[in-house]
């Protein structure tokens, strides 16, 4: 799972992990670092839209025609709760697979299991 982080240059350096990834569910974390924050030690919500633009995106690739390639074309965030330390959990899941376009949303949870951001996004299948 390594190697699809991999040809994500900007997830690869955000620290994004994969755990599991399949064309229903992708599965993956960020660790809380102090690069990684804004004021006050809270985990920046750019961070965590990178980690679930990254899943989101693998999810669509996942479920890509033979051929196809894809981009983000609309993401929305809803955030929750900062994170101060630990990690973050997320999960990202199809919500609509069609010809011209993928909807995903993801999940995003701390350390204790608690709701950190929700994460819809539209991306675009380019053939």
């Amino acid at each position: 799972m390594s190697e699809l982080v991999a040809a994500m240059p900007f997830a690869a350096g955000l620290g994004v992990e994969v755990s599991a990834a399949g064309k229903d569910e992708v599965r993956g974390r960020l660790a809380w670092a102090p690069e990684r924050c804004t004021a006050g030690g809270v985990l920046h919500g750019g961070a965590l839209m990178g980690l679930a633009d990254s899943l989101g995106a693998i999810c669509a690739f996942l479920n890509l025609p033979e051929g196809a390639t894809t981009a983000t074309i609309e993401s929305k965030t809803n955030f929750f709760r900062a994170v101060r330390g630990g990690h973050v959990e997320a999960v990202s899941r199809p919500l609509h697979v069609g010809r011209t376009s993928i909807v995903v949303q993801t999940e995003l949870a701390d350390a204790e299991a608690r709701p950190v951001a929700v994460v819809i996004q539209t991306q675009a299948v380019l053939t």
